[in-house]
């Protein structure tokens, strides 16, 4: 995938988590890096089961809403059926006009560069607990997932998560995987 370097093995682990190939750290046997330093290896655990024909995309890279180069209409459909709980968060409109100033303001690349995404993840009062960078919207949401699963945790339900750039369909399907 065409990304940028840096939180490589979040970007993988995030990318498993979010198109359904797994749904806990369990689930991975290994996670190194590959035959070069550009890539990473991840082997699913002994006895984790997976249709590949659900996961087929036929492109290399594209900045489409996530719904080109899906196979069928069936695989757009979210593996876990996720349930939006009573009593997540409320946040006052006030504090959503201000989020994305708060996380340009910790975007040092795209100040270097003028030229990246970013996917922040805020707490109800308005400060950022993980933010990344990357080439692509989507990469820097995988990397915010990836990173509280390689913690071995999911992340909070009571966050609230900001992108830059559009929020197209497979965005949001993320954010529903991951019940923000």
């Amino acid at each position: 995938t065409m990304r940028t370097p840096g939180h490589d093995r979040e970007l993988v682990v995030g990318l498993l988590y979010s198109e359904g190939i797994i749904r806990e750290p369990a689930q991975l046997q290994q996670l190194c890096v590959g035959d070069n330093p550009n890539s990473v290896k991840a082997q699913l655990a002994t006895g984790h089961q997976l249709d590949m024909k659900k996961y087929q995309r036929h492109f290399f890279s594209t900045s489409s809403c996530g719904v080109c180069g899906k196979m069928a209409i069936e695989s757009l459909r979210l593996i876990a059926n996720p349930e939006l709980k009573p009593g997540f968060p409320k946040v006052q409109a006030s504090l959503i006009e201000r989020l994305p100033a708060l996380m340009a303001a910790r975007q040092s690349l795209f100040q270097q560069t003028g030229g990246v995404h970013a996917a922040a993840l805020f707490d109800v009062l308005g400060n950022i607990r993980v933010i990344f960078e990357d080439v692509g919207r989507h990469n820097a949401v995988d990397k915010v997932l990836g990173c509280y699963l390689l913690e071995n945790t999911l992340p909070p339900q009571d966050g609230v998560l900001l992108v830059s750039g559009r929020a197209g369909f497979e965005l949001v399907q993320k954010a529903l995987v991951a019940n923000i």
